[in-house]
């Protein structure tokens, strides 16, 4: 059975995410961050960045421990991504009996660039009628970038997208629904 992995959660007030750089959980990611079933966007930044494709599959055979361990381990410096590319491709080797493939690495990745809000990130944000001004997004922090710069790309499930513009504090949340 396919993992929902984009499936919009109900989003509790009270959830406090960790706010570093390397290990936030967004609320829009609430109703799977606990049991880990989906990859979270922290561990997916940090994938781009070591240029690791793993998959969904290889990810639900990683035991829990596993899991938390690669949203822990840090993946910013050159020594920290060779670590982590290291880690990751141990886990996966022992888990499936080859590496993950592996992924040309962007040298100036998008999410990293605050002067241009990238063409679909703005097109998604259209249907929802938000329109991002470049002083919005230079106002994230690349983790947010990067969210909704995988939300928004074309054939992905956006369901996501709006939660995540109302979290990051660029969109309004939708008005509660009326009583029938």
């Amino acid at each position: 059975m396919a993992q929902d992995c984009d499936r919009t959660p109900d989003i509790s007030p009270d959830i406090s995410p960790d706010i570093s750089p390397d290990n936030t959980f967004f609320q829009f990611e609430a109703d799977f961050v606990e049991s880990l079933r989906c990859i979270p966007m922290q561990v997916r930044l940090k994938l781009d960045t070591c240029g690791v494709k793993l998959k969904l599959e290889h990810w639900h055979r990683l035991g829990s421990a596993d899991r938390d361990r690669l949203t822990q381990l840090p993946c910013t410096s050159g020594d920290q991504v060779m670590a982590y590319t290291a880690t990751v491709q141990g886990l996966v080797q022992a888990v499936q009996g080859a590496p993950a493939s592996t992924l040309a690495i962007d040298p100036a990745p998008p999410w990293q660039e605050g002067g241009t809000v990238p063409a679909e990130v703005q097109a998604q944000a259209a249907l929802h009628d938000v329109t991002l001004e470049v002083d919005q997004w230079r106002s994230l922090r690349p983790l947010q970038r990067f969210a909704l710069i995988k939300l928004s790309r074309p054939g992905h499930e956006n369901r996501n997208f709006y939660p995540a513009l109302v979290e990051f504090g660029l969109a309004l949340p939708p008005p509660p629904a009326a009583d029938p």
